[in-house]
């Protein structure tokens, strides 16, 4: 039974990770995509087993889209920061419900 209920976590611990470890790979495949553009055949697919190998290096201009802030870098601490202070106001003014969330809207843009 031990044996049965750690398969089971190890499952599900694979199965909620796996989308956050596609998304770098997902991104070098449309990146590697851009770069392919006009090859047919053995080429590209000679060409795209080598540019999804890890030590290939993506051209400047086929770069699918640029890397999302991770919680550690400065960018999304700035959002981090802006959030809390919001909300920091938001509790200061008292504001509830609509008022709270027009609050929030205009706070974070500007």
């Amino acid at each position: 039974m031990k044996k049965l209920i750690a398969v089971v976590c190890l499952g599900f611990v694979f199965a909620v990770s796996a989308p956050a470890f596609a998304g770098a790979q997902h991104n070098k495949m449309k990146g590697c995509n851009k770069e392919a553009k006009g090859m047919k055949g053995d080429e590209r697919k000679a060409f795209m087993k080598k540019c999804l190998s890890k030590d290939y290096e993506l051209k400047s201009g086929a770069e699918a889209t640029k890397p999302v802030a991770s919680a550690d870098s400065p960018a999304a601490g700035g959002q981090r920061d802006k959030m809390k202070n919001c909300n920091t106001e938001a509790k200061i003014k008292d504001l509830k419900g609509d008022e709270r969330k027009a609050f929030m809207s205009s706070c974070l843009k500007g």
